[in-house]
């Protein structure tokens, strides 16, 4: 489906068409993918093979503060900067698309980059129905995209 966005200067009536499902979930994969080659040498350079090898000794998932900053911290950084800045994670980049405001058709400002995140994680708690709704929506809007007002687009061609 396209459809034009709200007139605004920044987009120059630029035509947007909604981001579907499976699209998404490449850039999805990309960004996993891209996620998994950053992080994983610096855990590995950290903590060792025994990283790898074992559970942690306490019970808890992680090593430790570095694991956590690695493995929680750095992902919401990164999404949350590169929505606000760039507009799409490195996946999305790469496929062409686009997380815009849904009224405006702006960048994402800092309140809807969070809930954005919130939203991911409460996307995937139940099935993953939250990623799912994006193949079934008139918008393509998932939980995450509903929650935080925005829409995934790609230019129309």
């Amino acid at each position: 489906m396209t459809q034009s966005l709200a007139q605004h200067p920044a987009h120059n009536d630029t035509i947007y068409a909604y981001a579907g499902f499976w699209v998404r979930f490449f850039a999805q994969i990309i960004d996993g993918i891209l996620f998994l080659l950053i992080t994983l040498p610096v855990l590995y350079l950290i903590y060792g093979e025994a990283y790898f090898a074992t559970e942690p000794a306490t019970g808890s998932p992680f090593y430790g503060t570095a694991d956590v900053l690695i493995s929680l911290v750095f992902p919401l950084v990164a999404c949350l900067w590169f929505w606000m800045q760039k507009g799409a994670t490195p996946g999305k980049m790469l496929l062409g698309l686009k997380v815009l405001d849904a009224k405006t058709g702006n960048l994402l400002t800092l309140g809807q980059a969070l809930l954005r995140y919130v939203g991911y994680i409460l996307s995937s708690l139940i099935f993953c129905l939250g990623y799912i709704w994006v193949g079934f929506d008139k918008k393509k809007q998932g939980w995450h995209d509903k929650m935080a007002k925005t829409v995934v687009v790609r230019e129309a061609r």
